[in-house]
């Protein structure tokens, strides 16, 4: 994938008028990184200890598989329709980890919230993106 065709295509794209200029997602994400790579860290800990059920570790791993998914769909294989279901997919996982981890763990719970809140903005602007480059 050559980043300089991949910036050509996604510039060539019919965008929403409140998709965020390009800029802000290196860091954007950055921080939402280091909030999932911190609780989820301590997900998989408290599982190691035994202190939780195995199973809470499913949304998560769905979640951090459809999220590291994204990137590839969306710009190396330049597939808008398929991006769209991948981010809702990364929507209804993070919805079911966070449902899933709030009685076990407050704090972990309300670490998704800027997790969450982003990526329910970038669902409706990558559905966006599809429906209007269909």
């Amino acid at each position: 994938m050559n980043p300089s065709d991949t910036t050509l295509w996604y510039s060539t794209l019919k965008k929403p008028f409140f998709a965020p200029p390009s800029w802000i997602f290196g860091p954007v994400w950055s921080v939402l990184y280091l909030i999932i790579i911190v609780s989820f860290s301590f997900v998989v800990w408290k599982v190691i200890k035994g202190h939780w059920s195995p199973w809470v570790l499913l949304p998560f791993g769905i979640n951090l598989v459809a999220n590291l998914a994204f990137s590839p769909i969306q710009f190396g294989m330049k597939n808008n329709y398929l991006a769209s279901v991948d981010i809702l997919v990364v929507l209804v996982s993070l919805i079911w980890m966070i449902r899933t981890v709030a009685p076990l763990s407050g704090w972990v719970a309300w670490a998704q919230v800027p997790y969450l809140l982003w990526v329910s903005f970038a669902t409706i602007v990558q559905t966006s993106v599809t429906w209007l480059n269909r």
